[in-house]
């Protein structure tokens, strides 16, 4: 696996990332679709840390999408108020719960298109739940994920649909969840925006942006 337009090994790259992260599994707190349906669409601009805060007493009140779509507008926001944007985040919830019980049965959908038709669930929140859910393919992107892939001259890209479909482009179907939480992973720990850690990072040898860290 060969990146031409760097000379970048994809191989390599993957490898590293690998083994510098063995456990790839999404950090927020779930025991089904729902519950992680639900921590996605709270963790927009914020921390998986102060979801998995909130969530379990939410799942408590509300377990399931028929008693979220009834849920008191009030009594949500103020359990979520610590994430940030908790009004919007509270019509979000109750308006995507109501959806699932009226078209979709109850049940949380593995398809990104009707996934995407829930209010507060983009892509990179799809992408999140069907491959944590199903072990479906796809390309999670966030501001850590493109930012390591800008960096290491995999794409230029910063709208993060042209990121999707570049990388997927170049990551085999199987590699492209271990893909995606590596690279998030390394964002946070070594890659960040602001002061990297470069001289610590496993990719530095072949990182274009060494000792740069712009982009």
């Amino acid at each position: 696996m060969e990146y031409s337009k760097t000379n970048i090994s994809l191989s390599e790259i993957i490898k590293r990332l690998n083994a510098e992260y063995p456990d790839r599994e999404t950090l927020l707190i779930h025991t089904d679709p729902f519950q992680l349906m639900v921590a996605v669409s709270l963790s927009a601009q914020t921390t998986d840390a102060g979801v998995n805060k909130v969530t379990p007493e939410l799942f408590r009140r509300w377990p399931d999408p028929a008693a979220l779509a009834g849920a008191d507008a009030v009594e949500l926001e103020a359990l979520i108020h610590s994430l940030g944007f908790f009004r919007q985040k509270t019509c979000n919830l109750i308006a995507a719960a109501r959806r699932l019980v009226e078209e979709f049965g109850g049940k949380v959908p593995r398809e990104i298109n009707h996934l995407i038709s829930l209010p507060g669930i983009g892509r990179k929140s799809a992408n999140v739940i069907r491959a944590h859910v199903w072990n479906l393919p796809g390309i999670i992107v966030d501001t850590h994920f493109g930012r390591v892939c800008r960096r290491l001259g995999l794409t230029d890209a910063k709208d993060p649909e042209k990121v999707e479909r570049e990388i997927a482009a170049l990551i085999p179907e199987d590699l492209q969840i271990t893909f995606s939480m590596t690279a998030n992973f390394h964002g946070r720990r070594y890659c960040m925006s602001r002061k990297p850690n470069c001289a610590g990072c496993p990719l530095n040898d072949i990182c274009p942006k060494f000792g740069v860290g712009v982009g």
